[in-house]
């Protein structure tokens, strides 16, 4: 199995990245913790600075904060040689975690996946409560502390009115407090507000980054979210087959263009939150499954199988569309559309199992 970090899509993403023009030299001889640094979008972030050094030779030292060190090895693979990239295995919740000097944090880690929040949400909350707030803790302890950029998500924005077609960076909603489900929700919520008053008390710098719905290279098969089912059944080349109707509405955009979206928030924004959502790939679970089934080799077919036991790992929230004017006015501009999204997402996974005739993902 190929180093996830390492093949030709990832590679190409984080070469565009770090190829835009974005004020990079502000990052020159810094210290940055990515928690969480397997994930999806941390793993992305990881690549990108380390990226920084290898095209402007930034001496970025990156220190990644992971739980499973086979996991790290499985994405990160040469990178664990490198002089300037550190791993560190442990729990962002433990009070004794060593983490050295840091100058900014890009805080990740949180339990993602919905079959979590239901399964374990006692942890989920843990994560971003208990996480959020020791990583603050340490940061404000140094001399000059940097930016604090916390991934957060479109789930803060909890229960829209049914006329809602676009969610922006103030239209908070209700969440059913009592449910399991909560556990993110809120969760996220309260991290976003931690960060918020450390930012106030003690004067640094914050971004709440809001995502949509991500997908692409580095998003784990067994994730339990749609895209995640899409993308395995494509890769089998098995027919996607929908639990529901398929009518829910997302913000579905494609990891390398959310990562630049924080970047690009970071770099050229002001305290605050940002959704960061393609507004291009606003579809229908039922569409993205269309763009899913057309990437598969050969394409696959779209069915329907009602199923009432899956009640409860969805988010009931029928449309969680953002809007990304805010960010877009830093000069931020989405670059891949779901066709294209999909199709690289698929030819990645095929060139980490060893698959063969890949998709056109150009």
């Amino acid at each position: 199995m190929k180093a996830e970090s390492f093949t030709r899509i990832v590679v190409d993403d984080v070469s565009k990245i770090c190829a835009t023009e974005t004020g990079w030299d502000t990052l020159r001889e810094a210290t940055v913790l990515i928690t969480g640094a397997s994930g999806m979008l941390p793993m992305y972030c990881t690549k990108v600075l380390l990226g920084l050094n290898d095209t402007r030779d930034l001496n970025i030292k990156v220190k990644a904060l992971v739980r499973n060190r086979k996991r790290a090895e499985e994405v990160f693979g040469p990178d664990l040689e490198r002089s300037d990239f550190e791993l560190i295995v442990g729990d962002v919740t433990d009070p004794k975690l060593d983490l050295g000097k840091v100058d900014h944090v890009i805080h990740g880690a949180s339990a993602a996946r919905p079959s979590e929040h239901n399964r374990d949400p006692v942890a989920t909350l843990r994560a971003n409560i208990a996480g959020t707030d020791l990583l603050l803790q340490r940061h404000v302890k140094a001399k000059t502390p940097g930016a604090f950029l916390l991934m957060s998500s479109s789930e803060v924005y909890g229960s829209q009115d049914e006329r809602t077609t676009s969610i922006g960076e103030n239209s908070y909603g209700g969440i059913d407090l009592l449910s399991p489900r909560a556990s993110y929700s809120e969760g996220k919520r309260a991290a976003e507000t931690l960060t918020a008053v450390y930012s106030h008390q003690y004067r640094f710098a914050f971004r709440n980054l809001r995502f949509g719905h991500i997908y692409g290279p580095g998003m784990r098969l067994d994730d339990g979210r749609v895209q995640a089912d899409f993308a395995r059944d494509a890769l089998n080349g098995q027919d996607i087959v929908l639990l529901s109707a398929g009518l829910a509405m997302r913000t579905y955009t494609y990891v390398a263009d959310a990562v630049l979206g924080l970047f690009m928030a970071w770099l050229h924004g002001k305290n605050g939150a940002y959704n960061v959502a393609d507004g291009g790939g606003k579809v229908t679970i039922r569409d993205l499954a269309s763009f899913f089934a057309a990437a598969a080799v050969p394409n696959v077919d779209v069915a329907y199988q009602d199923d009432p036991s899956e009640e409860g790992t969805f988010n009931p929230e029928l449309v969680l569309a953002l809007d990304s004017t805010k960010l877009m006015k830093l000069g931020w501009a989405p670059s891949t559309g779901l066709a294209r999204g999909t199709a690289r997402m698929v030819a990645h996974l095929r060139e980490v199992h060893g698959r063969t005739g890949t998709p056109d993902e150009r």
